[in-house]
């Protein structure tokens, strides 16, 4: 079957309700200087992405909001292909790393670009827990470990979409069913995870699950950042800020070691905005075992809720990222495993270190850590989690 862009449709959503958009009018019509009273409008379209082999249609959602920024959202992993923000020069790029078509995502060396993650973001060792005083053994994708979810983690599954207003934007709310002994884990587990566009250029994730038996939840979102909008540049060059003075250490296979670590005079110190590529090469060991950064940090203020826990800055582009969130945990990822081998959309392909990854979520391994945070739902609870990316220029 030939794939054909379906007919293209506009949902326009009133996002803030009360009087009409006024405008200074002249003789020749509006003005500059629109002053907007009420009525503020994001535009939704659809169109067809691609084709699964069981005949499955992925479906591709814009979102533009009326500063021009815009989000597209596939239904295949939920996964957000591009997100385009203005530079300090108000040109418009795609500032997420992915690809132009269905099949490159379903490939088995996809690095889950712009992908939901689940049930579990990150490794559990060995693909082992246990709850309530039964083991569970989940697929091992990573080695003898099991990774963001599995072989079939919600980064491949088709999410059931649906539009809808939202105060100061427009969301589409996504839903999945994850049943009984899916890769592992117990219970059936239903998800919501809702996108939000906001006029602000801020992108709100909200995630929410409900379990029918004790399970353990950690959902995450996946994009690679590149502000400079020239994906054949690496992020070296990004000035990092995380709001922790702990991170947790790994072992060889990138498990946690229980321990949290301080940061100060170590490579892992964001305290106050540093450039990626500053401490990347250091002889470090903890560096040398995660080719670079990939390890979570221990954010601080875990007791106020949601706060501004890290902010990427491109200093030619002016582009600034700032990262909230309700989690206590944030997982830097600096694409040390991007090699060359990925196409890019318009030419070329992803090189060393050309995207990263703010991945807010709790700690790796919280199953097997008696220390960590907890990861368990019960069937009276509801998981409810939050974060935001904000885009801005300075």
């Amino acid at each position: 079957m030939k794939t054909i862009m379906r007919s293209i449709y506009c949902l326009f959503l009133v996002v803030l309700g009360g009087a009409l958009t006024q405008c200074k009018n002249d003789k020749n019509g509006p003005s500059a200087e629109t002053e907007v009273t009420g009525v503020e409008r994001i535009a939704i379209t659809k169109s067809e992405f691609g084709i699964m082999p069981d005949s499955t249609i992925i479906e591709k959602y814009n979102l533009k909001n009326i500063n021009d920024v815009e989000v597209e959202i596939i239904t295949y992993g939920g996964r957000i292909t591009s997100l385009k923000v203005p530079n300090k020069f108000g040109k418009f790029e795609n500032v997420v790393l992915g690809f132009d078509n269905l099949e490159d995502y379903m490939k088995e060396n996809d690095p889950y670009f712009g992908a939901l993650i689940g049930r579990y973001g990150n490794r559990i060792a060995k693909g082992k827990f246990t709850l309530h005083g039964v083991e569970y053994t989940l697929a091992t994708n990573n080695g003898e470990n099991h990774l963001h979810g599995g072989v079939t983690g919600f980064d491949r599954v088709v999410w059931n979409v649906q539009p809808m207003e939202a105060e100061n934007g427009a969301s589409l709310k996504l839903t999945y069913l994850s049943k009984d002994g899916e890769e592992g884990y117990p219970g059936n587990l239903s998800v919501t995870v809702v996108y939000t566009l906001t006029n602000n250029n801020e992108l709100d994730v909200t995630y929410e699950a409900r379990t029918d038996k004790a399970t353990i939840v950690n959902l995450t979102q996946h994009a690679y950042f590149n502000l400079s909008g020239d994906f054949s540049k690496p992020i070296l060059d990004h000035e990092i800020t995380i709001n922790a003075d702990q991170y947790l250490p790994v072992d060889a296979n990138l498990i946690p070691t229980g321990e949290k670590a301080d940061v100060v005079n170590t490579p892992f110190d964001f305290r106050t905005p540093k450039p990626i590529g500053r401490d990347i090469d250091n002889e470090d060991d903890q560096l040398k075992k995660g080719m670079g950064y990939d390890h979570c940090w221990v954010l601080n203020n875990q007791d106020k809720g949601m706060r501004l826990v890290a902010s990427a800055y491109q200093p030619e582009s002016g582009r600034l990222l700032e990262i909230l969130t309700d989690e206590p945990g944030i997982q830097f990822y600096t694409g040390n495993f991007l090699d060359g081998t990925l196409p890019r959309p318009n030419g070329g392909t992803y090189g060393h270190r050309t995207g990263c990854c703010l991945e807010t979520q709790h700690y790796p391994d919280s199953p097997n850590q008696e220390g960590f945070p907890m990861v368990v739902l019960n069937p009276d609870d509801i998981y409810k989690t939050k974060t935001t990316f904000k885009f801005s220029v300075k």
